[in-house]
């Protein structure tokens, strides 16, 4: 009777801590859905989506660049992507690259020089979001 019990309890804990674990994932997805986006930096990239049409957030990424009296050196973009390059005085490379997750989602990612910059990105993403 004993061994039942346990059994039972352990059962039911397992299925508290997977409805638990149920619950935090539909949270978060219900967050990604609102359109709630985290900044990530890895590997020399920032990476984050701007609550932004694609023609938007380009006009905000040229916007940016000379805000920052970057040196523009070459745009492109069609319906779906679009990229931004730039040369700081210092002779770094930035570019900004941005792709068209949905009408009012674009997707993000800069990059500055050849390792990154980690303080200039988060600069340069700010200086984007102002803009829109």
């Amino acid at each position: 009777m004993k061994f039942i019990t346990h059994a039972y309890c352990l059962a039911l804990c397992l299925m508290l801590l997977s409805v638990a674990g149920c619950a935090s994932i539909a949270l978060i997805g219900a967050g990604a859905a609102a359109g709630v986006a985290g900044v990530a930096y890895a590997n020399g990239e920032l990476k984050t989506s701007l609550e932004a049409s694609l023609d938007n957030a380009y006009a905000a990424a040229q916007a940016a660049m000379k805000d920052f009296q970057f040196s523009i050196k070459k745009t492109a973009k069609d319906v779906l992507y679009a990229k931004v390059e730039a040369t700081t005085a210092q002779d770094k490379s930035v570019q900004i690259t941005l792709n068209k997750t949905s009408d009012k989602i674009t997707e993000l990612r800069i990059r500055v020089g050849v390792f990154g910059d980690e303080s200039l990105s988060r600069s340069i993403h700010e200086k984007i979001k102002a803009r829109l």
